[in-house]
């Protein structure tokens, strides 16, 4: 249990900062045919569409699908995980 709460938590990690990098690169732009904005693109789009098409689009172009998935992240390893590395550590 402890094991794959650990995994998880790389996992949500590993997101996290994938998701804070393709937001600074919105802002400048970068070369759409570069191997590793394809990466981050392609890791992060579908997560980032399913939150886009449950937001209204009221927003003025401003995109909170990133602080949302930001948000649901933390919930994910504040509250799920810390409860699974507990359930763990009580086990052995």
């Amino acid at each position: 249990m402890v094991g794959l709460g650990r995994v998880l938590q790389l996992v949500l990690t590993f997101l996290w900062v994938t998701i804070l990098v393709r937001a600074i690169l919105s802002w400048v732009n970068p070369d759409p045919y570069n191997p590793i904005v394809r990466f981050i693109y392609n890791v992060t789009e579908p997560i980032l569409y399913q939150v886009r098409k449950r937001l209204p689009s009221q927003f003025g172009g401003f995109d909170f699908s990133p602080i949302i998935v930001f948000l649901i992240i933390i919930f994910i390893q504040e509250v799920l995980i810390y409860r699974l590395l507990l359930l763990g550590q009580a086990l052995r």
